[in-house]
């Protein structure tokens, strides 16, 4: 009987506490949600910029900016200047890269960067920024590039900035956007959608070089302007950029017919547009002899309409200033859509800093317009005024446009 009291007072303990003991769940997931970090891991040396601290390979969740609506998985890299962060982390550069393709493998976070862009991005993280850097939607997240998509661009740079905030240290809530080219679309674009989209985001200013800017006029302008005043024997990129929206159009919607675009001539270029990066697509262009005269259809225009739809921005009127720069040189993106996007963004409310730079092209302007950007950037940093410049008194020339205060007009070309 002693025996059996004593088993009783041994087992009664263990037999309440499994009566009462709470059962765990299994911790839900984490929300799946725009802006969130999915991945990291350290960036191939080859493909950093010389003299960086910390460099990373980062995956994130954007908004489909296709849709407009649900979740897709976009690659882009965050680069650390050397030494120890200041206090509250480092400032942040958005950067928004230039046209490189639409094929998978040319995202730039699987690349090396141009010496170009080394020197530039170098420039940034010498002034004390970290680089946050997208590929895009659709460049090396999977699907189609959907190029030149003025929603899909701003969502990709602002959710790389608010999936690096979140996920990774070091880092400030205070953040220039920057880009050049086809990224200075997307950055104009980004500082466009932002108050809306992410306005939680410091966002002290932006800094634009080679701006595109498509109206229904630059369109037409474009897509019927023959050689493009190309010097003889250069390459017109404008027909490599035209066939990189069409294969991207095909991409999004398999009702596209390049026939409605483009010549026979044209085609062998179309096809490997989607499956080459640009420089590889500039050397079929060149060697099939492509111009716009002899590639383009007349229905170009109305063919690739609903691309050209989707590069418009929201509104020409940003919340932080604007800093553009302009080669009056350049032959890849016309020097008169970038002073009319000057003109119509000061119109419109934006504080706007314009700077032409004479006789520089489209890849010169952009360390050109280092010294500039520095001080502008050091105004917007330290909340000091900027001064607007909407009419920078100088003449592009080829464009046949000069100013005159604030406003623009047409001049003959002599």
């Amino acid at each position: 009987m002693k025996m059996r009291s004593l088993l009783m007072a041994a087992f009664l303990p263990a037999l309440a506490a499994c009566q009462t003991a709470p059962v765990r769940s299994p911790a839900p997931p984490a929300p799946r949600v725009a802006g969130t970090l999915t991945g990291q891991a350290p960036l191939d040396a080859a493909d950093g910029v010389p003299g960086s601290g910390r460099a990373l390979a980062v995956t994130y969740l954007s908004t489909d900016g296709v849709t407009g609506s649900g979740l897709v998985p976009v690659t882009g890299e965050v680069i650390y200047p050397p030494g120890p962060p200041p206090p509250g982390g480092w400032p942040i550069v958005a950067w928004a890269h230039g046209t490189v393709g639409i094929a998978a493998a040319c995202a730039p976070s699987r690349n090396p960067h141009s010496l170009r862009d080394q020197d530039y991005l170098g420039a940034w993280l010498r002034r004390g920024f970290a680089i946050v850097a997208t590929d895009y939607q659709g460049l090396g997240g999977g699907g189609t590039h959907p190029y030149l998509n003025a929603r899909a661009e701003a969502y990709s740079v602002l959710d790389g900035v608010r999936a690096a905030l979140s996920g990774l240290p070091d880092l400030r809530d205070t953040v220039m956007i920057v880009g050049q080219s086809q990224g200075a679309g997307a950055a104009f674009a980004a500082a466009s959608y932002a108050p809306a989209y992410a306005p939680t985001l410091d966002i002290r200013g932006t800094v634009a070089t080679g701006i595109p800017y498509m109206t229904p006029e630059i369109a037409k302008s474009l897509m019927h302007g023959g050689a493009g005043r190309m010097p003889k024997g250069q390459v017109d990129p404008v027909v490599a950029y035209a066939l990189l929206i069409a294969a991207s159009a095909a991409g999004l919607d398999p009702a596209f017919d390049p026939a409605a675009a483009f010549t026979p001539r044209a085609m062998r270029a179309f096809h490997a547009a989607s499956q080459t990066c640009l420089s590889d697509l500039l050397d079929i262009v060149r060697d099939d002899g492509l111009t716009r005269a002899n590639s383009f259809r007349p229905t170009l225009p109305h063919a690739l309409a609903p691309a050209l739809r989707a590069m418009a921005f929201p509104t020409l009127k940003l919340a932080a200033p604007l800093f553009v720069g302009t080669g009056a040189e350049d032959r890849d993106v016309a020097p008169l859509g970038q002073l009319l996007l000057v003109r119509d963004a000061c119109r419109a409310g934006t504080t706007v800093q314009a700077h032409l730079y004479k006789g520089l092209d489209h890849g010169q302007t952009v360390m050109a317009s280092l010294a500039d950007s520095a001080a502008f950037t050091r105004a917007v940093m330290t909340g000091a005024p900027v001064t607007p410049d909407c009419a920078p008194v100088a003449r592009a020339p080829d464009t046949g446009w000069t100013e005159s205060g604030k406003n623009m007009s047409p001049v003959p070309v002599k």
